[in-house]
């Protein structure tokens, strides 16, 4: 693992006191903390230095056709991140809001 990097968890939780809230952590090679994403969170990262390598483990089988996302700048949401430029996958670039992902889910 190198690199820093912002991970995000946000609430997704309709029934949850922290529905649409979100909290933000640096993990890094120099503190090496680690995140765990629950379910009913999404989760967002974002590469802070140059490079980063980071390490995933998933409680289950990761099926790609289920795969889903909500838009990095979301303003019901106000991430704080540390950029308003980020470069962005096409998949994360056309994410619907958090409004929008609930009537799909």
């Amino acid at each position: 693992v190198s690199g820093i990097g912002q991970d995000v968890l946000v609430d997704i939780r309709e029934n949850s006191d922290t529905y649409g809230k979100y909290q933000s952590f640096e993990l890094s090679e120099d503190n090496n903390h680690i995140l765990w994403a629950p379910a009913g969170f999404a989760h967002g990262y974002f590469v802070i230095s140059d490079v980063a390598e980071v390490i995933y483990k998933c409680s289950e089988i990761y099926y790609p056709e289920y795969d889903s996302g909500i838009i990095w700048n979301d303003a019901d949401l106000s991430i704080n991140w540390p950029t308003l430029t980020p470069v962005l996958s096409d998949k994360d670039r056309c994410a619907p809001t958090l409004t929008e992902f609930k009537k799909y889910r």
